[in-house]
């Protein structure tokens, strides 16, 4: 028996195509309604076969729903609010998928019917693609869904949400909205905000032309230029949305690094050593946590593997 009875996404793109597919192949929601403002979106969705409803209007697509989950970029939070929750049934739970998540409860939150249940999520999973052809079902296995209910969401609404998520192959926690905002600025917005600058640099150096830096692009460049190549209105809104948080993981970056140009300045060769020592450290615990490959190249394929 599927856990959800009509399930209703509201986006359909990298996050919201993959929960699609995913609930479909797991038997995790009895019927999907797909809703995306571009009728060319929706279009790709239905060739894709991605729903069983589709639409173009964001309160049609949540109307019967049991559980609607936003997967629009996290400036658009308010507007899509305000329109669906006139719509939305007596019971219902509504969810998101956004890395910010104390500016989506602010925009959120006063729009949602009481008589509903709001239990904003966060899947830390997904590619520099984007658009409903990038989704796949697997893009949550072993990957961390982060729910941060307001104070008073009923628990039985949070235990659905958490059991959603670990069906999709997600390892759940429930933390406070401002925590996982500070959280995630320095695991995932801070290291966005310094590769798109790092790309942006070096597209600027007039002493390096353009085909060179593809030419000569080493490991370290290429994985920056993989997260640069992210989706831009989504990190515009994310840097928007999680203003104090990221200013500051940014300014204690920005005094680090101070430290780091004069450990290279007056040659201290053992303050070098010893940090990059520590930073190795962190590496080998995030492939022992599971959360990487310990593959050479990052996982790059090698010889044969490549053909």
């Amino acid at each position: 028996m599927a856990l959800i009875k009509r399930l209703s996404l509201i986006g359909i793109g990298l996050i919201g195509s993959s929960i699609a597919r995913a609930a479909r192949e797991w038997n995790i929601a009895e019927e999907i309604v797909v809703q995306s403002r571009r009728a060319e979106t929706v279009d790709a969705a239905r060739r894709l076969g991605l729903g069983d409803r589709y639409t173009t209007r964001p309160a049609e697509a949540v109307e019967g729903a049991d559980l609607v989950i936003v997967a629009v970029p996290v400036g658009a939070s308010e507007a899509v609010a305000k329109e669906i929750g006139p719509a939305l049934k007596d019971g219902a739970i509504v969810s998101d998928v956004g890395s910010v998540k104390a500016a989506v409860i602010r925009q959120m939150q006063p729009y949602l019917p009481k008589n509903v249940h709001f239990v904003p999520a966060h899947p830390v999973a997904g590619t520099e693609h984007s658009g409903p052809e990038a989704g796949f079902a697997e893009l949550f296995q072993d990957r961390w869904a982060i729910l941060t209910p307001p104070e008073g969401t009923d628990p039985k609404a949070v235990e659905t949400m958490k059991a959603f998520w670990t069906k999709l192959g997600s390892d759940v926690e429930i933390m406070e909205a401002e925590h996982h905002d500070l959280v995630l600025a320095i695991v995932s917005h801070l290291p966005h905000l310094i590769a798109y600058n790092i790309v942006g640099t070096a597209a600027h150096l007039e002493e390096v032309t353009e085909s060179e830096v593809m030419k000569f692009a080493a490991g370290g460049f290429r994985d920056f230029t993989r997260i640069a190549a992210s989706d831009p209105t989504m990190w515009r809104d994310v840097f928007l949305n999680n203003k104090a948080a990221v200013l500051e993981m940014l300014g204690r970056f920005s005094e680090d690094l101070t430290a780091l140009q004069r450990f290279i300045r007056f040659g201290d060769g053992d303050a070098l050593f010893e940090l990059f020592t520590r930073t190795r450290a962190i590496r080998r615990g995030i492939i022992e946590a599971g959360q990487e490959t310990a593959a050479p190249d990052f996982g790059r394929p090698h010889g044969a593997e490549k053909r």
